[in-house]
């Protein structure tokens, strides 16, 4: 990698200040994105109004779920599903996963409860390979 490539990598706040400075000077937009080696589309991205700050990546708002509030509600109520949580709080049920995945909270099954074993049934025998019908017996192609 070239020393001024900056290959996918976030470019720093100054690095964008002198291309769009470069750019209202009178630089054309393409010349300036090779001259300092980024992409004309960042160069179009930065001159927009606001274009300059960077926005990180995430969540744009608080998070909507108190996770010691879901933590009390399954230690109050060990037997809701994850559907019902999520209408209690009035999030997604994927809301509720995550956040009882990130808490290490695990459902466990019931121990002590056995299934009752299905009644055994008869087994047929497999039929003799002696007896068969002329429509089972293999073709042989020339």
């Amino acid at each position: 990698m070239d020393i001024g490539d900056h290959g996918g990598m976030r470019c720093s706040p100054d690095l964008r200040q002198r291309v769009v400075e470069c750019v209202r000077g009178g630089g054309s937009k393409a010349e300036v994105a090779r001259r300092f080696k980024v992409g004309e589309a960042s160069v179009y991205r930065w001159l927009k109004p606001g274009g300059l700050t960077y926005q990180r990546p995430g969540p744009r708002r608080a998070r909507k779920l108190d996770w010691e509030q879901l933590r009390r509600h399954v230690g109050a109520q060990p037997d809701q599903t994850q559907a019902e949580r999520a209408r209690h709080f009035q999030v997604s049920r994927h809301c509720i996963w995550n956040a009882l995945r990130k808490l290490g909270v695990t459902h466990k099954k019931k121990t002590g409860l056995f299934r009752t074993r299905p009644a055994p049934t008869k087994t047929v025998p497999p039929p003799s390979r002696a007896v068969r019908a002329p429509w089972q017996t293999p073709r042989v192609h020339r």
